[in-house]
């Protein structure tokens, strides 16, 4: 990692996140502003003005190629390590005032889970964990839960903006969440996995969820000790991911 250790490279992504969040607290006028609606994907302008912030930030202090959910995907010059950017998961939220949205950067090793950073900056949290090192909110360590039997937990999901809502597959997904105790949708993926990963809640499904929107709190949830099964999903970049506390009965 051109000598230097991973918990540098969470002080990089930490700082990122920070000064993005810290801009988009107190956005431009037009921070709000709607720049494209496709069908259910919303983009504001803080979405890209938060990155640019990020990008920035992560070329001027690392020679890592970047996957980001605006600009795509920027080659550099070590090519084993990816930074994965979603500058703001949760657009429609800031966009409403719903205070449930985050700033999500990971690093990403030969296509695995290294580390990553998720900025709940409305509420001042901001989530860490270098896998195989441990898991921490603002400094504290954190661990799932104990929960293990799926009539007890509480499942955060969501439908990714390329979901299918046909009858058939609302079906299929009712008969799927309907044996957890409680059901949750934040309408943040990133935020979804920090709360398994703390504790908060104790799973979180979801089909065909872009990698950016997932892939620092794979990296958490992995260093807090959650269970983790991953496939590559139907798009380009999605995934099919399941995240438990532990192995459920």
């Amino acid at each position: 990692m051109i000598n230097h250790t991973p918990d540098h490279w969470l002080a990089v992504a930490r700082e990122a996140a920070r000064i993005a969040g810290e801009h988009l607290l107190n956005p431009a006028k037009d921070g709000r502003a709607v720049i494209t609606d496709k069908q259910r994907d919303v983009k504001i302008a803080a979405d890209v003005s938060a990155e640019s912030i990020i990008l920035n930030y992560l070329q001027e202090h690392s020679a890592f190629s970047i996957l980001s959910e605006e600009k795509g995907f920027m080659a550099r010059s070590d090519p084993r390590w990816t930074w994965i950017v979603d500058p703001l998961d949760g657009s429609l939220n800031y966009m409403r005032g719903i205070p449930l949205c985050c700033i999500s950067i990971a690093l990403w090793k030969d296509n695995e889970p290294f580390l990553g950073v998720i900025y709940d900056f409305p509420r001042k949290e901001l989530y860490a964990g270098i896998v195989g090192k441990g898991a921490w909110c603002n400094e504290r360590v954190i661990k799932p839960s104990e929960v293990s039997k799926r009539d007890k937990a509480v499942l955060c999901t969501g439908f990714p903006v390329n979901s299918d809502f046909s009858s058939e597959n609302l079906t299929a997904f009712i008969q799927q969440i309907q044996h957890y105790k409680k059901i949750r949708l934040l309408g943040s993926a990133s935020l979804s996995l920090a709360y398994v990963a703390s504790g908060r809640a104790d799973a979180y499904m979801e089909n065909d969820i872009m990698i950016w929107d997932v892939a620092a709190g794979l990296a958490i949830a992995s260093s807090s000790g959650c269970s983790l099964s991953v496939r590559n999903g139907n798009k380009p970049h999605s995934l099919h991911i399941a995240v438990f506390s532990r192995s459920f009965e």
